[in-house]
């Protein structure tokens, strides 16, 4: 089985690389010939919508709109942000291939394949991510020349992915600290690093948003507090808004109005869409501090009300049978897109197989990432230890951020945890624990330094002393002898 280029296996360096091109290539035109031009979904409309429009919001990322407005001319329409998008995603497995060819393969998984060509922020943001890790880890053993400009790339996809989606200014910092120390996770740094970080990653967002972009403020947070307000409500049978209203309306919104599933209920799905009319369009209050206040007092006067209503829903975003594909024609010209392509039909047939079964649940993943992450504490010091921790770590606190911000249950927004599952599980169980030499062992001990140069280390009962041993370029700047 080929399982590294390290020259340990059966065939050369160059005809690995070679086989690891033609996977990937294959790979890369399998996902063009499925998805070209890429399937566009209502957010990706209204996003593209804005850059004809000259409007930058902050309901969606307005940094995707000003992305997409400068790729666009490469394919005009939604086929310049899924040649991004596919491009990425098989660069960065590509760049994994170090581990194993069996990563190229893996790449094919339908968890993680059927979302590559629907463009949706969540898969740009999961992508963007994979990226960083992924070039971080490909140059982690090379020498600091090389290192560090590729750390200050993969540092900017990350605050990318931040931007994309700012619920992930909390799991960002364990990501950076992968980048900062790709060959060994330091727990301390990170523990040290990580409200800085947050702040750091929040300051982002807002210099770039309001600052640079200047983005008009659209009051995303309030979506959560409209959600949050409706199952308080619902779970005290007290109307928790900062309105009244009529008997039947009442009655709809105690009882029948909510699901544990999407905020959308309240707003655009009819009976009980009059919440956001009443709210938005007659009283003006969306957007005001009238909803802010109602929602702190809700929490603190129904604190268990509000601990219900959010476990009931982020049990159904881990376990429930959710939005998977997008494969709806919003332009009305079919009912599904892409009726004539056999091969886009015979994947949706294998997504439909799929779907019931746990490769389809967020929590699936979740609960993989965090295997994974014990598994490879053991290894944390060694590249690929370092890097499983680092992208699955990363994922599992992102997707537990959705505990309190949640609004919608699609398994997009677990996409993250899907990717690092599959490349932080193959490179944890492909990866060897770091020897341990005990101190008073007569035996040299050799170690390849962060700029690949062998260290000897020499216990204090060795029969020779070493002269001239060098330690430049290691990760912590000493050498330690275990």
């Amino acid at each position: 089985m080929l399982l590294s280029p390290d020259g340990k296996q059966p065939i050369g360096r160059r005809l690995y690389l070679a086989v690891a091109m033609l996977i990937t290539a294959a790979g890369y035109g399998l996902t063009l010939a499925i998805f070209y031009p890429g399937i566009v979904t209502f957010d990706a409309k209204f996003v593209y919508e804005y850059i004809a429009k000259g409007v930058l919001g902050d309901w969606q990322s307005p940094v995707m709109t000003v992305l997409w407005g400068v790729i666009d001319p490469i394919a005009p329409g939604p086929g310049s942000m899924f040649l991004l998008i596919a491009t990425c995603y098989w660069l960065g497995f590509a760049l994994l291939t170090r581990v194993a060819l069996v990563l190229a393969l893996l790449a094919l998984l339908p968890p993680a394949f059927v979302l590559v060509g629907i463009i949706w922020r969540d898969v740009l943001f999961a992508i963007s991510w994979l990226l960083a890790a992924a070039i971080v880890f490909a140059a982690a053993e090379r020498g600091a020349p090389l290192r560090a400009p590729v750390q200050v790339l993969a540092l900017a996809l990350c605050g990318f992915g931040v931007l994309l989606r700012p619920n992930a200014v909390i799991a960002a910092p364990i990501l950076g600290a992968y980048i900062a120390w790709p060959c060994r996770m330091h727990l301390k740094r990170t523990a040290i690093l990580l409200v800085p970080a947050m702040a750091g990653f929040y300051g982002l967002v807002q210099v770039v948003y309001y600052g640079a972009l200047g983005a008009t403020r659209q009051h995303p947070l309030q979506t959560i507090m409209v959600f949050d307000l409706g199952g308080i409500s619902h779970f005290t049978r007290q109307n928790q808004f900062p309105v009244t209203w009529s008997e039947p309306e009442s009655a709809l919104l105690l009882n029948n109005c909510y699901q544990p599933t999407q905020w959308d209920i309240y707003w655009r799905l009819e009976p009980c869409d009059f919440v956001m009319r009443r709210l938005e369009k007659e009283e003006g209050l969306f957007g005001t501090p009238a909803i802010t206040e109602a929602w702190t007092r809700a929490v603190m006067r129904h604190p268990s009300a509000y601990l219900r209503h959010r476990a009931a829903f982020m049990w159904n975003f881990l376990a429930g049978d959710n939005l998977t594909m997008w494969l709806d024609d919003i332009e009305g010209s079919t009912e599904t897109v892409f009726p004539d392509r056999p091969a886009f039909l015979a994947l949706v047939a294998l997504h439909d197989m799929l779907k019931p079964t746990p490769l389809f649940r967020v929590g699936s993943w979740l609960l993989v990432c965090i295997i994974v992450c014990g598994f490879a504490w053991r290894r944390r010091e060694t590249p690929e230890g370092a890097f499983a921790l680092g992208v699955c770590g990363s994922a599992a606190v992102y997707v537990l951020t959705f505990v309190a911000v949640g609004v919608a249950s699609d398994f997009r927004y677990g996409y993250w945890a899907v990717l690092a599952g599959i490349v932080g599980g193959a490179a944890a169980a492909l990866s060897r624990p770091e020897p341990r030499v005990p101190a008073h062992s007569t035996f040299a001990r050799r170690k390849e330094s962060r700029a690949t140069k062998p260290i000897y280390l020499f216990s204090a009962g060795g029969a020779g002393a070493a002269e001239g041993v060098a330690a430049a370029g290691a990760d912590d700047g000493a050498v330690h002898a275990l």
